[in-house]
């Protein structure tokens, strides 16, 4: 299809690579308009909201949401909509014709609690229509490549094509090199409580378009429907589980990562800053994961200390708070833990060095054994591929996250509960066998095996150093650099 051909909602949906594709060149072209001047506030971008390439392209992201099966308050899914008279074109011009006319009005998000790892509390989860999912979607489709050009390059949570492993290897990459001091922080009800005002403040530096800060502000004060069946008007905070969330709370916390950055940059060079140092003075680097952050201090404990109320006062600016009880301050060899990480210094076995190690936490330790124990404990009228493909999807990624660190330890202690759960479970599924006949049709090679499907063995994954990449992670729409 030509790409100056006329085109419609009913034509893209029927090739919607070619709608991403036509998203993809606007986005390339806003992200590129919004490097070249740091300064620009856009005009004109609600007209891309409603643009059918682009809600093609957001029906297709909320379809192949693992919530495509979440209802909201109006009980619809994904599948009822395709199922339905009008189809997903009849929904897609509806909704177009409502954003046309500036008619479409935001539902409020049904609330679902769910439960917080590793903890007895609940969080508070907003299932919005799929609807809003539609149009959150693609307003993020317009927004994201012009905010990623001001997004600071040690926020790597919820930005894409940049990974938990990123902010891992930042951290380890400053420890090694003086930042010894670790302010670790925690957020309280972070999604909850981030000042409307505030946040479409900073929305406004880059856009002008009155009719899309309507739109984010109807978003924001949509409400929520409680499980108790009352609607609760929503003052501040972004709910948890709508697609726009995450880029509205990272453009919330960039103007921490804004404070952080001046202070880097006020020293010019690294040599500036040694120097600034040698005379008394601290220097400081910020590394943020959505709203997990440390603060690393290349200075003393007096310096880290003071960062209590350094922090707590930018965050007040946006309506945040610490946690008290979340938030505390450490030293390298004592170590930490974040993003399911430990992260410490200590001496390498068989040297004299030492360096900066990380593996999964006791905490990520502890979550994984418990899920293996719970599918493991559950009715055995199933066969055992069936299992077996359970557990290695599960455990499989688990591995997977943790392969670039030092985690060959937590491999074959996990291998280890892994095969005893299995072996347990067997043992309780054939009742009247002995172990040789289990043994036998289960075990080949001293592992489990059955109808063709293995049972993953952990200290199978290859483990490798994930490399920093700094302030050279690509976005998507960036040029292609010259071989």
């Amino acid at each position: 299809m030509p790409e100056d051909a006329p085109v419609n909602i009913g034509a893209l949906v029927a090739v919607p690579f070619t709608a991403g594709q036509r998203v993809l060149g606007m986005q390339t072209k806003l992200h590129q308009w919004a490097a070249a001047n740091l300064g620009r506030r856009f005009d004109d971008l609600y007209n891309l909201v409603y643009d059918p390439a682009f809600l093609v392209t957001a029906w297709e992201r909320v379809a192949g949401n693992t919530g495509a099966r979440s209802a909201g308050i109006d009980r619809r899914t994904v599948r009822s909509i395709t199922e339905s008279a009008a189809g997903v074109v009849g929904f897609l011009e509806g909704l177009r014709a409502q954003l046309t006319a500036r008619s479409f009005a935001p539902r409020p998000v049904r609330e679902r609690m769910i439960p917080k790892p590793g903890t007895n509390k609940r969080r508070r989860l907003g299932i919005p229509t799929v609807a809003d999912r539609v149009v959150q979607a693609s307003l993020k489709l317009v927004l994201e490549p012009i905010f990623e050009v001001d997004f600071d390059p040690a926020s790597y949570g919820f930005r894409p094509r940049r990974r938990a492993q990123d902010a891992i290897e930042d951290i380890r990459f400053h420890a090694a090199r003086g930042y010894e001091w670790v302010f670790e922080a925690d957020i309280a009800a972070c999604f909850d409580e981030i000042d409307h005002t505030a946040l479409l403040e900073l929305v406004r530096k880059r856009v002008k378009d009155k009719r899309l800060l309507r739109l984010i502000k109807a978003f924001l004060h949509a409400g929520i429907l409680g499980e108790d069946g009352i609607d609760r008007d929503t003052h501040t905070g972004t709910p948890q589980g709508g697609i726009l969330s995450p880029l509205l709370a990272n453009i919330a916390l960039s103007h921490l990562d804004n404070y952080f950055q001046a202070r880097w940059a006020a020293h010019h060079t690294a040599t500036n800053r040694m120097r600034y140092r040698n005379r008394g003075g601290a220097t400081y680097r910020l590394v943020r994961y959505a709203d997990d952050f440390v603060v690393l201090v290349h200075g003393t404990r007096a310096h880290a200390q003071a960062q209590w109320d350094e922090v707590a006062d930018v965050l007040s600016e946006i309506g945040l708070r610490l946690a008290p009880d979340k938030t505390r301050m450490v030293h390298i060899d004592e170590g930490f833990d974040f993003l399911g990480f430990r992260i410490r210094r200590h001496r390498q076995q068989g040297s004299d060095r030492y360096l900066i190690y990380t593996y999964p936490s006791p905490k990520s330790m502890t979550s994984i054994r418990r899920k293996v124990k719970t599918i493991t404990k559950q009715i055995t009228h199933q066969d055992a591929d069936r299992l077996f493909t359970q557990l290695n999807s599960m455990v499989r990624g688990w591995a997977q996250y943790f392969r670039h660190g030092s985690s060959s330890h937590a491999y074959h202690n996990l291998q280890y509960h892994l095969w005893w759960r299995v072996w347990i479970w067997l043992c309780n599924k054939h009742p009247r066998s002995n172990k040789k006949r289990i043994i036998h049709r289960y075990y080949h090679g001293g592992w489990p095996e059955y109808n063709g499907v293995r049972l993953y063995q952990p200290t199978t994954m290859t483990i490798k150093r994930h490399q920093y990449r700094g302030t050279r992670i690509p976005t998507p729409w960036d040029k292609p650099q010259p071989a």
